[in-house]
């Protein structure tokens, strides 16, 4: 089993469900950082996975990971649109209006 590639694509997770977390709390400064963190390590991956390949149960596996890594990714973005709009807002100029 080549623990090594898996090992990258858990970390992925991980960093995508610490930035879920950091969401729904409204911390947007950490879900920044994290982000960083996240492309760190699929940079990483990225050189690992040149040099070597999964298997097929770990292929499975993988698949499963990267699932719910895109299930996690939707709600971050889904969290992010009113802060990414209130951003745009400010930046432009125009009042905060209240919901």
């Amino acid at each position: 089993m080549n623990t090594a590639l898996l090992n990258y694509y858990e970390a992925i997770e991980k960093a995508s469900q610490d930035m879920l977390e950091a969401a729904r709390v409204g911390n947007w400064d950490h879900v920044v950082k994290l982000e960083g963190a996240c492309a760190l390590l699929i940079s990483q991956l990225k050189h690992a996975a040149a040099k070597q390949s999964l298997g097929t149960d770990e292929a499975q596996l993988k698949s499963r990971i990267m699932q719910r890594i895109l299930v996690n990714d939707a709600e971050i973005r889904q969290l992010a649109e009113p802060w990414l709009e209130d951003l745009d807002n400010i930046l432009a100029g125009r009042p905060k209006t209240l919901h």
